[in-house]
């Protein structure tokens, strides 16, 4: 078996996040998967701007941070020829690029149609590490929340919120109490002059 030195230029393959994932109807991959179709940002400037990619790899969802092989990149075939990304239509899909796997990447570990994970250090846009990086303890990063409409979902308040609400509703009551106390003394003091 020859090895065939083929020099791919890794700085066109981008970083980039899944937005939307849906499925591809009844279609699937030679190897029996079900298409997904995927909608991937990969330029940092511009998050409404998004390529679609068709995969049939099973460990991508949505808000995974990947490597994507855009087209006009060059990527490694099993047979160790270098092809051009073009586009494609895949599953009656056309598919912008493709996700690489970590021996398209020249990492070790990993396997085929695997598609590569990065952790969310890695900025969406940018060249992907030249060897696989190690698992670290890192936070997702904060997505925006967007808040149900008002009364759909009430906070349920504490066994101390619930006191001091219930004490402050009493004082109030106390004190109307007794401004109307003093309204009616003022009265009659009104009435006997």
């Amino acid at each position: 078996c020859d090895v065939v030195d083929v020099d791919v230029d890794l700085s066109l393959y981008k970083v980039g996040v899944i937005r939307d994932l849906e499925g591809c109807g009844n279609s699937k991959a030679k190897n029996g998967k079900a298409y997904k179709v995927c909608s991937v940002q990969i330029d940092p400037d511009c998050p409404e701007d998004l390529v679609t990619v068709v995969t049939s790899a099973s460990n991508v969802r949505q808000g995974s941070r990947i490597v994507v092989a855009p087209i006009g990149s060059t990527i490694l075939t099993d047979e160790g020829e270098s092809m051009t990304v073009q586009k494609a239509t895949v599953g009656g899909v056309i598919s912008e690029g493709l996700f690489c796997d970590s021996i398209m990447l020249g990492w070790s570990g990993g396997g085929k149609g695997v598609a590569a994970q990065l952790p969310y250090r890695f900025e969406i846009g940018s060249s992907p590490p030249s060897s696989k990086p190690r698992k670290e303890e890192e936070e997702k990063p904060e997505e925006p929340v967007i808040k149900p409409a008002e009364g759909l979902y009430e906070k349920k308040l504490t066994k101390e919120e619930k006191k001091k609400l219930a004490e402050e509703r009493r004082k109030a009551k106390r004190a109307a109490k007794e401004a109307s106390k003093l309204e009616a003394e003022s009265e009659k003091v009104d009435t006997v002059l």
